[in-house]
């Protein structure tokens, strides 16, 4: 399953916005208002859990600076990742795209689809206005 966000303009340089994005530690200022746990688990680690929704470690496993972090699943029970693509407009603006991509099996795709399809539409949104 690859979902994708809208295209959002970020007041950032692509540079410091890879930067912000490759630290953990901000993803806590990117999720919505529904999140019940936020830990950072290592440096390059987080846990995280919505109202109703189990709890999903990510990991960072990949940074091409300065247009792409990857950050990925840490179990291998429900493996996907979530790829924030950048591209510089000019020295103080970026563009970004959230996409999820997951394996998972028809059925558990028709109940995650909306809820994530939601939740990287908001990251999206509050990359927005950081």
């Amino acid at each position: 399953m690859n979902l994708k966000s809208k295209k959002v303009v970020v007041k950032k340089s692509a540079a410091s916005l890879c930067e912000f994005l490759s630290n953990v530690q901000n993803f806590e200022h990117l999720m919505p208002e529904s999140i019940s746990k936020f830990e950072i688990i290592r440096e390059d680690a987080f846990v995280f859990a919505l109202k109703g929704m189990p709890e999903i470690a990510l990991e960072v496993k990949e940074v091409n600076a300065p247009s792409s972090v990857v950050l990925g699943a840490i179990s291998d029970k429900i493996p996907f990742t979530l790829e924030g693509n950048i591209t510089a407009i000019d020295d103080a603006n970026s563009e970004a795209e959230l996409l999820f991509s997951g394996e998972f099996n028809s059925m558990m795709a028709m109940m995650v689809k909306g809820p994530i399809t939601k939740f990287i539409e908001t990251l999206a949104e509050n990359l927005e206005k950081i």
